[in-house]
């Protein structure tokens, strides 16, 4: 039921875990509990899945112009800022950070990511 909730909903991002045991359950005294193989398979359907959804919803945003509120720099590429959407996706574009941080700024989409968008700062 899980995977046919995911289709219908078709969530931005999801962060999935195994399910495991909590202590001082009731169920974590059953002794008929999930095998590790079969958490495994369930979660990588479902991550599976969710990364799917994810590159689609951030295909949504390629050509469009967003309004991005600068947080941060890129740790992996120090010409790029940091920035999300008003709907929390990741924003990643070249630009100077002590100009921009903290600050709105219009980015033009370029690319999807699964997770993130890359773009490039439109000047007013």
């Amino acid at each position: 039921r899980t995977l046919e909730l995911m289709e219908k909903v078709k969530f931005d991002n999801l962060n999935t875990f195994a399910y495991s045991t909590r202590p001082n359950t009731e169920a974590a005294a059953w002794e008929n509990q999930v095998p590790e193989n079969v958490k495994a398979e369930r979660l990588q359907k479902v991550q599976k899945l969710a990364a799917e959804h994810g590159m689609e919803r951030s295909l949504r945003y390629v050509g469009k112009t967003v309004r991005v509120l600068v947080e941060d720099g890129n740790p992996r590429n120090t010409e790029q800022v940091m920035g999300r959407t008003r709907q929390g996706r990741q924003v990643f574009f070249d630009g100077n950070l002590e100009d921009l941080k903290g600050g709105y700024a219009d980015v033009e989409i370029t690319e999807a990511r699964t997770w993130s968008l890359v773009g490039r700062l439109l000047l007013s």
